[in-house]
């Protein structure tokens, strides 16, 4: 693709500059007069000038951003303004550097023919492919404003689950590290100094002192090698983890961990059924919207089914036949789906499993953040108990001999 710098005018006379990118300088003739321009000059950029150089920007996009900006989208379709103009808008309204550079470059791309989804797909991290595949679905049946108050509302789902469960997991996971860290000065600097007490008075150590004796000389003489190895080895499992082999296994170590797993496997099916619905119900087709879905649906596992399961769609299965074949898909998700396939209701009964799915997520996740707290209490107390006891205990014996 070559890039093109242009100056047009509109029919209303208002001269316009920008830059297009196309595969010739025809195609990109004709991308502009189809956009109603009037080229008065049109030639292709050589290399790069000052003016062409991107900096990278400070700051990132969150969901939260992305969920703003589709819902101010909307918002301004539904109230029949232009694209152009509504992009114009949003430049002015955004405050975050990397997003308002992203919408200034899509407005560019627009206003020299380029259509939205496609002027999207060059800002691939903020922009997936579901949002690319919806947005395009809604260019060629006309219904552009639906679909951005789908993606809001879809992606407002999603971002308070995650919200919601990292929120609730700060609290446990503050003390757990703040009592590690204690535990760690303890074991440095207070446990060595007490020893030097004991060695001098000749004082009798019980097994357990003894035991968090031999656990500090580990600690303050292997202490950084193993800090050094456990840092190796988890740069080795980060690296194996982003290979095919690795990712699978994680995937599905993740789908069988003890109570977490459930949580998550019930995670994934609200996800797999509520994208699956949004993109049916926004007039992607079936065999698109499956192969969109498993591309989104975040596991690995999950993604395998979905991606057998369109290839026996392809060739004439029904979707929850060819779901049945997954173990990893529950049997409550290949009945409904068989019963929205023999009713034509398909659209509805993915909703109903989503909100049941949500509800469960939403119930399990608060039951999972009602047990953390007192078994970390247990914990704790139980750490805190030996360790206490562990010095205040031959101190008390010392005392009583003196």
């Amino acid at each position: 693709m070559a890039t093109f710098q242009y100056k047009a005018r509109t029919k209303e006379g208002e001269t316009r500059t920008g830059v297009i990118e196309a595969s010739s300088r025809d195609a990109a003739l004709d991308l502009l007069q189809q956009n109603n321009l009037m080229v008065l000059s049109i030639s292709e950029q050589k290399g790069l000038s000052l003016f062409a150089l991107r900096l990278p920007l400070v700051g990132t996009v969150s969901q939260k951003d992305v969920v703003i900006f589709f819902r101010q989208l909307a918002t301004l379709f539904e109230a029949r303004i232009p694209v152009v103009m509504a992009l114009k808008t949003l430049v002015g309204e955004t405050n975050k550097p990397m997003l308002r550079a992203a919408i200034a470059e899509i407005l560019d791309d627009v206003a020299g023919g380029m259509a939205l989804s496609q002027a999207m797909t060059k800002h691939p991290s903020i922009f997936s492919t579901f949002h690319i595949h919806l947005i395009q679905s809604g260019e060629e049946s006309g219904k552009l404003q639906e679909v951005f108050t789908y993606l809001a509302d879809h992606l407002e789902r999603s971002y308070y689950l995650t919200s919601k469960a990292r929120n609730s997991l700060i609290y446990p996971a503050f003390v757990f590290f703040a009592f590690l860290g204690v535990l760690v000065v303890m074991l440095v600097v207070v446990i060595p100094k007490l020893l030097d007490i004991f060695q001098d008075t000749g004082q009798e150590i019980p097994f357990y002192t003894q035991a968090i004796i031999y656990l500090s000389f580990f600690i303050r003489q292997w202490g950084l090698a193993m800090l050094t190895l456990l840092v190796v080895g988890a740069l080795f499992l980060w690296r194996w983890g982003i290979t095919p082999a690795g990712r699978f296994f994680f995937h599905s170590l993740q789908l069988n961990l003890p109570i977490i797993g459930t949580l998550y496997r019930k995670l994934y099916m609200a996800r797999f059924t509520d994208n699956l619905r949004t993109l049916i119900s926004s007039g992607v087709p079936l065999i698109r919207a499956l192969n969109i879905t498993g591309d989104v649906v975040g596991n690995v596992v999950y993604q395998k089914a979905i991606r057998d399961a369109t290839e026996s769609v392809k060739g004439g299965s029904t979707i929850s036949a060819a779901l049945e074949k997954s173990e990893a898909v529950p049997v409550l998700i290949t009945q409904m789906i068989k019963i929205g396939e023999s009713s034509g209701r398909l659209e509805f009964i993915l909703e109903s499993v989503t909100k049941f799915y949500q509800r469960e997520v939403d119930s399990a996740l608060e039951n999972l953040v009602a047990l953390i707290e007192p078994a970390l209490i247990i914990f704790l107390g139980i750490g805190i108990g030996l360790l206490v006891t562990a010095v205040l205990v031959p101190l008390y014996n010392l005392v009583g001999a003196i």
